[in-house]
C-alpha cells in the first residue's frame, strides 16, 4: 500500500469503517491518546488512598487541556477477579473503577477499558484451559457491567501483551475471550491483539475474527537500543545504554562505544548504528502494518509506543515520538503514546503537580488548549 490511504486521497478512517463493522464515529475518537499507567495495574497498591490520588480529576483536564481525545485505562484484573465464581465481580473494588470511568467520560474522553494482567497472571492465565474459561466469565461479566456506557465512547480490549508464544494458541484463546465479551456487551467494540508482546510481527501473524466490530492493535517500541536505553526490566543490553542517539549511524553511536563495558551490549549498539533507525525507517516499518490492515479491511490502531526518559537524549527522544506519530498520521492509523506521568511520561509529575513536557507535546503535534 505504497504511501497509504490517506496519500491516495482517501480518508482511512471512513474506508475502513465502510469495510468493516467499527462505525467512523468511534473511529475517531482514537486518533491521539495517551496511557493511564499504574493506577489500576503495574501497582503493587491498589487501595482506596492509592486509587483516588494517583490520577486526578486535574490530572484528567489536563490531558483533555493538551488536545488529546482518548484515554487507555490500564487495569489490572487480579483485584476485580473473585477466584471462586469469576463470573461475579468484587463490587466493593469495582466502584473505583466505575468512578474513574465516570471522571473520564465526564471531561468529554474516550477510554479503552485495557485488561492489563501482571506477568504472574498471564502465566498462570497461559498455564491451562480452566484459566481461559474463568477469564473468560470473567471477562463476560465486566463486559456486561460496561455495557450500560456509551459504546460510542467506551472500547474494551481483551488483554494487554499476552505472552502466549505459540501464534496459533493465541488465535484460539483470544477467539474465546472475544466470543464472552461479546454476549456481555453486544454493541461495544473491541480492540484484539496479536501474542507475544502485540508487536509488529505479531500483528502481522493475526488473521483477523469473524466479528466485524473489531479494532486490531500493535505496539511499537523500535528500536529497542534507543527506546529502551537504561531500562533494567527490557532485555540484556539496554541497561548498559545512555545517551543513545537518535537518527542512528554509525558515526554517531562511535561516539558512545566506549561507555559501553559489556561486548553484548557493544555490539548490538552497533548493529543499531548500521541500522540507520530515522523517519524513512520508521514509516516503512509502519507501512507494513497499514498494507496488513489494507489486506484485510479492517482498522487499526497502535495503543503503545514512546520512549524511556530517565537516559535518552531529550531531543532526540522528542524526534523519534514526532516522526512515529507522523508515520501513524500519514496511514491513518490511531495512537495512543505510552504514558501520562510514568518513565515514558508526556509530563513530569512532582508532589500531586503534572507539568507537560512542552518539547513532547509539540511532538505529538498537540498543545495546550487555554
Amino acid at each position: 500500500m505504497k504511501g497509504g490511504l490517506r496519500d491516495n486521497g482517501i480518508n482511512a478512517t471512513e474506508h475502513f469503517s465502510a469495510q468493516s463493522g467499527v462505525p467512523a464515529s468511534r473511529l475517531a475518537r482514537l486518533h491521539h491518546g495517551i496511557n493511564l499507567s499504574h493506577w489500576f495495574a503495574q501497582s503493587g497498591d491498589y487501595s482506596q488512598a492509592h486509587l483516588e490520588s494517583h490520577t486526578t480529576a486535574g490530572d484528567i483536564a489536563l490531558i483533555k487541556s493538551i488536545g488529546f481525545d482518548h484515554v487507555r485505562l490500564t487495569v489490572e484484573p487480579a483485584p476485580l477477579l473473585n477466584g471462586e465464581d469469576p463470573s461475579r465481580l468484587k463490587d466493593d473494588y469495582l466502584k473505583y473503577l466505575d468512578n474513574a470511568l465516570d471522571t473520564i467520560l465526564a471531561h468529554g474522553l474516550a477510554v479503552i477499558v485495557d485488561i492489563h494482567p501482571s506477568d504472574e497472571f498471564k502465566i498462570k492465565l497461559n498455564s491451562n484451559d480452566r484459566q481461559i474459561e474463568a477469564f473468560a466469565k470473567f471477562w463476560q461479566a465486566l463486559a456486561q457491567h460496561l455495557s450500560t456506557r456509551d459504546p460510542e465512547r467506551v472500547f474494551l480490549e481483551v488483554i494487554n501483551e499476552p505472552m502466549v508464544e505459540d501464534g496459533y494458541r493465541w488465535l484460539g484463546m483470544q477467539g474465546k475471550l472475544i466470543a464472552a465479551i461479546r454476549l456481555g456487551a453486544p454493541r461495544h467494540t473491541i480492540i484484539a491483539s496479536g501474542h507475544r508482546w502485540s508487536g509488529l510481527p505479531e500483528l502481522l501473524f493475526l488473521i483477523p475474527y469473524s466479528d466485524r466490530n473489531i479494532i486490531y492493535n500493535f505496539h511499537f517500541y523500535e528500536p529497542f537500543a534507543f527506546t529502551h536505553q537504561g531500562a533494567t526490566w527490557a532485555g540484556p543490553n539496554v541497561p548498559f545504554y545512555k545517551n543513545v542517539p537518535y537518527p542512528s549511524n554509525p558515526e554517531s553511536v562511535s561516539r558512545i562505544l566506549d561507555t559501553i563495558g559489556d561486548e553484548k551490549a557493544r555490539n548490538n549498539l552497533l548493529r543499531y548504528g548500521e541500522d540507520r533507525w530515522d523517519g524513512n525507517r520508521i514509516d516503512r516499518e509502519i507501512g507494513t502494518a497499514a498494507a496488513w490492515a489494507a489486506k484485510y479491511q479492517v482498522p487499526l490502531t497502535c495503543n503503545e509506543f514512546g520512549v524511556f526518559r530517565n537516559f535518552a537524549p531529550p531531543a532526540d527522544r522528542a524526534a523519534w515520538i514526532r516522526d512515529m506519530r507522523a508515520a501513524l498520521e500519514k496511514y491513518g492509523i490511531g495512537w495512543t503514546m505510552w504514558d501520562y506521568a510514568g518513565g515514558f511520561g508526556v509530563v513530569n509529575k512532582q508532589n500531586g503537580h503534572a507539568t507537560p513536557d512542552d518539547q513532547v507535546v509539540k511532538a505529538l503535534g498537540l498543545g495546550i488548549k487555554k
